[in-house]
């Protein structure tokens, strides 16, 4: 590998990390995915910072906790002084490019990438804005319902797929550029994140990845609905928010939503598998380093739950595998976190990480991936919809640990305890355990201020979008640019060279 890697990031939407406790679970139909996982370090105990998409990327950008990106929910800001690894390795010199969805709120839709090649599949203003002040509140023209479930089934195009249908052919397209020749060269080192929006519901999937899973064994959650009055409180709020009590589910639906976010994610598979035969065709695979992570996960159904917005592992809980050089692979149970991403990616890199260290909560996975444990508790946090306070969470080792200001304690150990259906923090007799992870927790976060900061952050945004609305309106969305006059053959050119230059391996 040469001296300063390519890195091709795969990043997904709403992949449950549970379905991956060595690389894809065997009964999934993803080659492409174990033929990656062959080659990485898997992380089974990978979390994300913040149950959701915004904060979870943003998070995953910038290694920073939400409390610090302020990027509490879909529609705050993620203010540009903020650096990303685009930042971090653009500055060491690559040059960095998006393709695909990140869910930046604001003005500033690069943060740090030198070239987008997609719009994004989300709004970039203020309008999915909760609001404290209202708690209970539902807003109906976005707020998530069970639609999505009792909807689920085939079909041959919808707007997630079209979407990454295109998110697919232009990172394919760029990796073809990447690898030609052209007028001007440009010999940085790249960095290339291909982002889709897929399996996240609605639970809709092509026929022909529909029909892999016809006879799979895996249809129904492994923990039955839970009945509303015996859901812990953050649940029942997320049942309401999510209009639960308006529709019937039954299990054809179950069933159907699940074969579906399966099939969609052996549909990724095939876009992933397209991106990657350009890499390996135009010889840039020996040069590259892979990472396949998400944002965050999927209920799935258990519980009762579906989709994130909680701290239970099918929400929480995402893949990360990393193929480099400097990674051995194997499997890692050590809990590590998407913060860890950044930190990771610049040591990969070469960049100096004293540098690194004052912009990030996370810790490069070198160490990690040679045997060493992460130094600090993972930490994850939530202050979205359906949440009426913030919500923070901690991880380490084996036991998690849940507080909100407005609930009781939950700790869960996650070796005895999978599925998280023992609240030890209930038990009297763990009084002072429950006591030890509170001291720990306050030493970490100071919930009323956090509490403030969330709120403020949401009253100015209302007033903001409220105006903005007012009037003209000049929406953030990302326009990407397409110069038609310099693509595939203009008079300008000449046509020899032209025909020369744009293909690869160039003839004799």
């Amino acid at each position: 590998m040469k001296q300063k890697p390519n890195i091709l990031i795969f990043m997904v939407d709403q992949l449950n990390g549970t379905l991956f406790p060595d690389g894809p679970a065997d009964w999934l139909h993803v080659p492409n995915l174990k033929k990656l996982a062959d080659q990485a370090t898997r992380f089974a105990n990978c979390y994300t910072a913040s149950p959701l998409c915004a904060p979870g990327r943003a998070s995953f950008m910038s290694g920073q906790l939400p409390r610090r990106t302020r990027v509490y929910d879909n529609a705050a800001e993620f203010a540009s002084d903020i650096p990303t690894y685009a930042h971090h390795l653009r500055r060491a010199g690559y040059q960095t490019c998006l393709s695909g969805k990140m869910h930046f709120v604001g003005p500033d839709q690069l943060h740090g990438f030198e070239e987008r090649l997609t719009t994004d599949i989300y709004p970039a203003d203020f309008g999915w804005t909760p609001d404290y002040r209202k708690p209970g509140e539902r807003i109906d023209w976005w707020y998530h319902n069970m639609g999505s479930v009792t909807g689920a089934g085939v079909a041959e195009i919808s707007n997630q797929m079209e979407y990454d249908d295109n998110v697919a052919h232009e990172a394919k397209m760029k990796v073809y550029d990447l690898a030609r020749t052209s007028g001007k060269p440009d010999r940085r080192p790249w960095c290339l994140t291909v982002s889709f929006t897929h399996p996240h519901d609605p639970y809709v999937a092509r026929r022909k990845y529909w029909d892999l899973y016809e006879d799979c064994e895996h249809l129904l959650p492994e923990v039955p609905a839970i009945p509303l009055d015996d859901q812990d409180p953050h649940s029942q709020r997320i049942f309401k928010a999510n209009d639960w009590l308006s529709f019937d589910i039954t299990e054809e639906n179950i069933r159907h939503s699940r074969r579906a976010y399966f099939a969609n994610i052996s549909y990724l598979d095939d876009k992933i598998g397209e991106v990657m035969e350009a890499l390996e065709t135009t010889g840039q695979a020996k040069d590259t380093i892979v990472l396949f992570c998400s944002d965050h996960g999927d209920m799935l159904g258990e519980r009762g739950l579906w989709f994130k917005m909680c701290f239970y592992e099918g929400s929480s809980r995402v893949p990360l595998m990393v193929s480099a050089p400097q990674m051995k692979p194997g499997l890692i149970a050590e809990p590590v976190s998407n913060v860890d991403i950044l930190p990771t990616l610049c040591d990969l890199a070469g960049v100096d990480m004293s540098e690194i260290a004052p912009w990030t909560d996370g810790e490069t996975l070198l160490p990690v991936a040679a045997g060493e444990p992460r130094p600090h508790p993972v930490m994850i946090e939530y202050a979205a919809e359906a949440s009426y306070a913030p919500l923070v969470s901690m991880i380490d080792g084996r036991y998690k640990f849940n507080h909100c200001e407005l609930d009781p304690p939950q700790l869960f150990d996650l070796q005895a305890d999978p599925h998280e259906q023992v609240n030890l923090a209930k038990d009297p007799d763990n009084g002072e355990l429950v006591e030890t992870w509170m001291k720990r927790i306050r030493a970490q976060w100071d919930m009323a201020a956090f509490d403030t900061e969330v709120r403020a952050s949401q009253a100015r945004r209302w007033v903001v979008y409220e105006a903005l609305r007012n009037g003209a309106y000049y929406p953030w969305d990302f326009q990407p640019l397409k110069q038609a006059s310099e693509q595939y053959m203009r008079n300008h050119m000449n046509l020899d060279r032209l025909e020369d230059d744009k293909r690869f391996p160039r003839g004799e």
